[in-house]
């Protein structure tokens, strides 16, 4: 009954969010002639407007990050505990789900947040962009009470859409999915013409369908880019949440239990973190044809330092996740025969992460500058063009993805006949698609810059066609290997479950790097060339204020995901949690693990 009375309790705000945003559009202006009546722009007390627009969306988007990632592996888990009869898949996905049904309402709360302080401090932008997408604000309403619907459905769901109605519950899991994707696409339209607006007249006037404005450069690129990101996040957060529970255990078998989810949450982040770098390539890509000065603002101008900072990220990233695979080889029986190539997979990310990180120019006293030449280091000032950290970056996830390998194969050894010829295929693959990288790496220095930034197309395609070639050939290779033991879940050190919470801080505040980044480079335009900001805030911040900002908004919402964390643990003290199932090293082979 208790139950129940949340579900309603919870229902009744999500509806009351939903219908006071519907009465703010149709309270809207629709027509940008009539903003001329109203103020420009209002003051936010105490923090400004344009701090409060950035500290409230960033948190909203966080929010909304993870409750878009999570479910989608979570119905992925939950379908391959469905077709094997696997109860602990079942559990898992459930645990996931159990996260965003929590994170749910703290979007829609700083969504709701975000539209009134865009309609109260903001109105003749708002104004603006209601000109043109009013039509798709209906749609992501109708949108918005769909996943809501469905998502509380799917929940409070589980146990009756059980057993012969377990394809419903399925169901209701890719539909939500279905909402949420659509939901991401809509609202990227709107950031997107912001930065490269089409479908428009000089005036700013609408002309013809709304698609055009939808469909400009920058939408499918950062449709892809946010909704693989999205993937890492939630899987990040999803470990963070495991390794809290890890942390926190009093029984081996609770270890085991949330020590495997652990592993299954950073396994999707890494997955889709090996991918996410394309997706940025193209989106820097379709920026800089779109318009050279914004390109050469983000990667040459006053945010080039922006950049390092990144680098930075990225390296902690990378190393965080190999170091938590290699630690995790040492439950598993069999696995000493790979641990003579760590030391080596170490120094190429150490060395790919030094010139990632390897600025252009230097900070240097004039006394430095003449005994250099230059600004630019004749040695260090290589690593600094594209060239070279594409180069770096490529080689690194190769070196990600052959510890993903090595660790996937760490107790198993392959019984078919073919299995040598196999694996010289695969070895073959990783040194060809390094060979490729660095040749092009390399050529990138005597050719022009426009030539330069095609060659990382062809890198890229190199090592993704490395990857699909190894995982299609070790699939069927160890498909029934014989195990050299099982896997010894919860085992792992302590020290295992600090990595994995800091790849969720440094994927949070890396988010938060990368939104100030994509809209750093508009500069003093609302809309880029069209709507101009003429408040006091119409100025880019610094490196270290944006730096310093995007902290506090980390901080503020890792607070709110361990409250929320703290919810999910008194949940299941009252007697309200999912039924738990047996640990997997006592539940299930080995081989089912990976």
């Amino acid at each position: 009954m208790k139950r129940h009375w949340r579900f309603a309790r919870a229902w009744a705000g999500i509806m009351l969010l939903t219908a006071v945003a519907l009465a703010v559009l149709l309270g809207a202006p629709v027509e940008a002639q009539d903003a001329a009546k109203e103020p420009a722009y209002r003051a936010f007390p105490l923090l400004g407007s344009r701090l409060a627009v950035w500290v409230i969306a960033q948190l909203h988007l966080d929010f909304a990050a993870f409750i878009l990632g999570v479910p989608m592996f979570a119905v992925i888990i939950e379908i391959i505990g469905w077709k094997n009869r696997d109860a602990r898949y079942d559990w898992l996905a459930h645990e996931f789900i159990k996260l965003v049904f929590a994170a749910f309402s703290a979007t829609a709360l700083f969504g709701a947040l975000l539209l009134f302080v865009f309609i109260g401090f903001y109105p003749k932008f708002f104004a603006f962009m209601t000109n043109i997408f009013h039509t798709t604000y209906w749609i992501y309403a109708l949108l918005f009470f769909g996943e809501t619907f469905t998502i509380y459905l799917y929940y409070y769901g589980w146990d009756w859409l059980s057993g012969s109605r377990k394809w419903i519950h399925v169901t209701l899991g890719v539909l939500a999915n279905i909402f949420g994707t659509a939901i991401l696409f809509i609202a990227d339209a709107w950031l997107t013409f912001m930065t490269s607006p089409a479908g428009i007249a000089e005036t700013g006037a609408l002309k013809g369908s709304v698609w055009a404005a939808v469909d400009n450069a920058t939408w499918m690129p950062i449709n892809v880019h946010r909704l693989i990101a999205n993937i890492v996040f939630g899987g990040t957060i999803a470990a963070a949440y495991a390794a809290f529970r890890f942390l926190g255990a009093k029984t081996d078998e609770e270890r085991a239990r949330y020590d495997w989810m652990g592993y299954v949450g950073n396994f999707v982040a890494i997955s889709a973190f090996i991918v996410l770098p394309f997706a940025g390539y193209w989106l820097g890509r379709e920026i800089y044809a779109f318009d050279q000065t914004m390109g050469i603002t983000m990667m040459g101008g006053f945010m080039s330092w922006l950049w390092i900072i990144q680098a930075t990220l990225i390296g902690v990233l990378f190393i965080g996740s190999n170091y938590y695979l290699w630690l995790g080889m040492e439950r598993i029986p069999g696995s000493e025969r790979y641990r003579k190539y760590v030391p080596y997979m170490l120094i190429i990310l150490a060395v790919g992460f030094m010139v990632w990180a390897t600025p252009r120019s230097l900070i240097v006293t004039l006394e430095e500058a003449r005994a250099m030449g230059g600004t630019h280091h004749p040695i260090l000032g290589i690593f600094g063009v594209m060239s070279a950290k594409n180069t770096a970056v490529n080689l690194m996830i190769l070196t990600t993805f052959l510890s993903y390998v090595l660790y996937r194969r760490a107790n198993r050894l392959s019984i078919k006949p073919w299995v040598m010829a196999g694996m010289a295929v695969q070895w073959g693959a990783f040194f060809v698609a390094a060979a490729i990288v660095l040749f092009y790496g390399v050529y990138g220095y005597f050719v022009e810059s426009i030539v330069r930034i095609g060659f990382s197309v062809y890198q890229v395609l190199a090592v993704l066609g490395a990857i699909a070639l190894v995982m299609t050939i070790d699939i069927p290779m160890f498909r029934g290997a014989r195990s050299t033991g099982e896997i010894r879940w919860g085992t792992i050190a302590p020290r295992s479950q600090y990595v994995l919470i800091l790849l969720a801080v440094t994927f949070t505040w890396l988010m938060g790097l990368m939104g100030f980044a994509r809209s750093g480079i508009r500069q003093h335009w609302h809309v880029y060339g069209v709507l101009r900001d003429t408040s006091v805030d119409a100025v880019t911040p610094a490196l270290g204020y944006a730096a310093n900002v995007i902290t506090l908004v980390t901080a503020v919402f890792l607070a709110l995901v361990m409250f929320i964390f703290w919810l999910g643990g008194l949940a299941e003290k009252g007697g309200t949690a999912h039924a738990p199932v047996p640990a997997p090293h006592i539940a299930g082979g080995s081989g089912e693990a990976h």
